[in-house]
């Protein structure tokens, strides 16, 4: 399913995430040890929030970093989006938030409308890397930040064939006990694996039209969150 692209594959991302988005956070939780949360932290901090800035979380699932950004900044004026009714629902649990359903190749907003937009492990299940950077870049401010969080395929190390256990067969044996659809879990591990590195996906920004281009690995390797500027 990971060779799916378009709409096509829109389609089978937002069923999945259906599925699976009352379990959503609990497996993040577990599948990072936590780490999670503190990549989140990192992605409003580069962010360089402002009182009154507008932020849009792209992608946003249940609104982690959405929530981040308003204990970062209160007074900024926060817009989670997502295209999957479910993930937005089950985000409601936590409080309020400012929703929108959008889909990152076609976003409902006008141009120049964000000072920040900010994704987590969003752009590995997009249809087109190219569109919804394009979109990303529209909708931002001239001098707005764009902040994605994403995975990465880690370089080969000594590490690798542990790394390959945890993902093919620990996170889909536990994925498939919490939700009971083992499939998602085996999903989110190979649309890793055919995601860009972390070094194609600066190359896609810089050609989108950013600048200041810069990224960092963090965990083995596996995750990578990059920064820009429009």
């Amino acid at each position: 399913m990971t060779q799916l692209s378009g709409d096509e594959r829109g389609t089978y991302v937002q069923a999945l995430f259906t599925r699976i988005a009352y379990r959503y956070d609990l497996m993040n939780r577990l599948m990072t040890g936590g780490q999670d949360v503190a990549w989140r932290r990192q992605v409003i901090e580069l962010a360089r929030l402002q009182p009154g800035n507008f932020l849009l979380d792209l992608g946003a699932g249940t609104g982690d970093l959405a929530r981040e950004a308003l204990a970062q900044q209160p007074e900024a004026r926060v817009l989670a989006a997502d295209f999957t009714l479910e993930m937005m629902r089950a985000g409601q649990a936590y409080g309020p938030l400012n929703w929108s359903a959008a889909d990152a190749l076609r976003l409902p907003f006008p141009d120049d409308t964000f000072d920040a937009v900010v994704s987590g492990f969003l752009m590995r299940n997009v249809g087109s890397v190219a569109i919804a950077l394009q979109e990303q870049l529209r909708v931002l401010k001239p001098g707005g930040r764009l902040v994605i969080l994403d995975t990465t395929r880690p370089r080969r190390n000594l590490l690798s064939p542990f790394i390959w256990v945890h993902m093919h067969v620990i996170i889909p044996t536990l994925g498939g006990l919490l939700s009971g659809f083992r499939e998602a879990y085996h999903y989110l591990p190979d649309s890793t694996e055919g995601f860009l590195t972390a070094e194609q996906l600066k190359s896609y920004i810089e050609q989108t039209g950013f600048k200041n281009v810069i990224f960092k690995r963090l965990t083995l390797g596996t995750i990578a969150i990059h920064h820009a500027e429009k």
